[in-house]
Parts: C-alpha cells; structure tokens; sequence
C-alpha cells in the first residue's frame, strides 16, 4: 500500500506545482518587437515596446549609444567618453523613475577570475562617472560579465578591443 501512496502523492505535487497562465496579466514575459535592422519599434506616444522613450532609440540621438570602451588591462572612463557619459546621467537626473543596469566586460586574455574582477571595476567606472553627474545611486546596478559576453568573438586586437567595454542598458532591457 505504501508503494502506492508515495507515487500518488509525488503525481498531486507535481500537479499542484504546475500552472497555466490564467489572464493576460500572467502571459509571460513581454516579446519585444523589432524591424528588419534589429531596431526596437516606437509607437506613436514616442515609446517602443520595451517603454523606452524614443530619445534612448534614435540612432540620431547620442543616447542611443550604450557602450564605453575601455584601453587594455584598464578600467578608466577615457576622455571621448566623458560626453556620452554626462549624457546618459542628465538623462537619468531628468527621468528618475529610470533605473539602469551596467555590464562590465573584458577580452579572452586573462584568468576568469581575473577578468570578473577588472569588469566590474569597468562597470563601477561608470556608475561612479554618472553618479558624480547627479544620477541617484539607487538607480544604478553594476555587474561583471567578463569574458562571457563578447561583442567579437575574433582573436586579433580589433576583435579584443570591441570587448573590452561597459553596456549601459536601461528597465525594459534587462
């Protein structure tokens, strides 16, 4: 009788454990909507479907440029970066209920420990650049991706280069 009662319960449980969305509401996570360029659609209000205003989108619009390169074993936000930078903080002193995520990522050279660490001095270069600016602190989460997400998966220096950067990416992006 016992061996019949366990499977019984372990089928309840599992069953119990299991759902379906039962209203829009619970759909799942939203799909976002993209034209042939990869490009996020805005609606009509100015928004794409992630709730971003257009101003982030634009390719015209220096906001829509989300990474800081860095130089080879470094983690300071070079000069040709201070503008984009100061951009990006004046866009989320203006808009506070904005909160933004920075990935810190490296090149292949080095031990993953070692470049876990240097990404995150890369993102929290960064966050502190924009935090001096006059974002909130509380809006700005910093994270190291090291190695593990590379925007080249070349092996020549050109290909390291494009890796070693810090992502800005804004709520709806993350």
């Amino acid at each position: 009788m016992k061996h019949l009662i366990i499977p019984a319960l372990l089928a309840v449980l599992v069953a119990g454990c299991s759902s379906t969305p039962s209203g829009p509401e619970q759909a799942g996570a939203p799909v976002e909507s993209r034209d042939g360029a990869g490009v996020a659609t805005v609606t009509a209000g100015g928004v794409d479907g992630r709730g971003l205003p257009a101003e982030l989108t634009d390719p015209k619009s220096i906001l829509s440029k989300r990474s800081v390169y860095f130089d080879y074993d470094k983690f300071d936000v070079k000069g040709e970066y201070k503008d984009l930078v100061a951009a990006h903080a004046k866009f989320l002193v203006n808009n506070r209920q904005f909160k933004m995520l920075i990935q810190g990522n490296t090149d292949e050279r080095g031990s993953r420990e070692y470049n876990l660490a240097l990404g995150q001095k890369r993102a929290d270069a960064v966050k502190k650049a924009l935090v001096l600016l006059g974002a909130r602190e509380d809006q700005i989460e910093s994270v190291s991706l090291g190695e593990e997400k590379p925007k080249n998966t070349g092996t020549d220096e050109a290909a390291f280069a494009e890796n070693r950067r810090a992502d800005m990416l804004y709520t709806g992006e993350f």
